[in-house]
């Protein structure tokens, strides 16, 4: 399937779920994208895990500036504090829309659980059509030594366990936003 159509189809289905998602080219708009999120939101934090040391600095100015409290590991203490996760993500998958995190890290469970607005970025090449064509990529998660910890992700946290009543939120973010990246580095 081409490229163009995992864009599509992804957008579609994590849409249907009321995701936010929106195509960006680089990493500079993806930070721009966030700290603009956030403060929309009346949000005063937030937090990047799974970034290179370099973007987590101009990340870190970027929210300086915008007078947003960057929280940096270990999250345990902050974990009350969190408005915005941003996170890179391991693969998307197409089909339902769903994105895959390793989440072996407790600083990353923290952010991705207890933050109330999770923007997710997701290269391009990391979308696959279905989850069978992540197989060879569980496989490798499966074979390799030590424990690890994948989440699934696919929309907002949601349940209908109260009284039937459709509730956001509960288990997680309210909003999940999904930045689908080119693969320049500007």
């Amino acid at each position: 399937m081409p490229a163009s159509d995992l864009i599509q189809l992804m957008k579609e289905k994590a849409e249907a779920v009321q995701a936010v998602v929106v195509k960006i080219k680089t990493m500079k708009e993806a930070f721009q994208y966030t700290v603009d999120l956030t403060r929309q939101q009346g949000g005063t934090s937030m937090v990047a895990m799974g970034l290179e040391i370099q973007d987590v600095n101009l990340l870190g100015e970027a929210c300086k500036t915008a007078n947003i409290t960057f929280l940096k590991p270990p999250l345990r203490s902050h974990a009350n504090e969190i408005h915005t996760a941003l996170t890179p993500v391991d693969w998307g998958i197409a089909e339902t829309g769903t994105l895959v995190l390793d989440s072996s890290s407790e600083d990353v469970r923290i952010a991705t659980m207890l933050s109330e607005t999770h923007v997710a970025l997701l290269p391009v090449s990391k979308i696959k059509p279905d989850v069978t064509a992540l197989e060879n990529e569980i496989n490798a998660v499966l074979k390799a030594d030590g424990s690890s910890y994948y989440a699934f992700i696919t929309g907002a946290s949601r349940t209908a366990d109260i009284e039937r009543v459709l509730a956001i939120g509960v288990h997680g973010p309210q909003e999940l936003h999904i930045l689908i990246m080119e693969e320049n580095r500007e």
